[in-house]
């Protein structure tokens, strides 16, 4: 049985974020950043998906790059988080836990107070 294939819109909200926390586990390159999202359940992230947001998140100054020689190969292109990327990864792991909260408490049917309040539903 193959992996489960996620909504290309779900992947596109959480990858970002996925690959920053791959980040925090220290220094690596884009193929083994895929290979982990791969195992831990994300599906196959390809490099014309990957590649371009590593690019952002360079210019951005999230991560930084350093070339290292590949073991029998050439050169690899290694990436870390910088101090600024750990830094948006808090912010968007804060984020995105109060976005499903939210989320979880619609599908739920559990108005959140600013819902209620703007619904009309709130009990006095």
């Amino acid at each position: 049985m193959g992996a489960k294939q996620w909504s290309s819109d779900w992947m596109r909200a959480a990858l970002g974020l996925c690959v920053l926390r791959t980040l925090a586990a220290g220094p690596t390159y884009g193929y083994a950043i895929a290979a982990a999202l791969e195992e831990n359940g994300f599906g196959t992230i390809k490099g014309g998906t990957l590649y371009p947001l590593l690019a952002r998140y360079e210019a951005a100054g999230w991560i930084a790059v350093e070339w290292r020689i590949g073991a029998g190969g050439p050169e690899r292109k290694y990436l870390s988080l910088t101090d600024i990327g750990r830094d948006e990864l808090t912010t968007q792991t804060a984020n995105w836990r109060d976005f499903t909260g939210t989320v979880l408490a619609h599908l739920d049917n559990t108005p959140t107070s600013s819902t209620a309040l703007t619904t009309g539903t709130a009990k006095s």
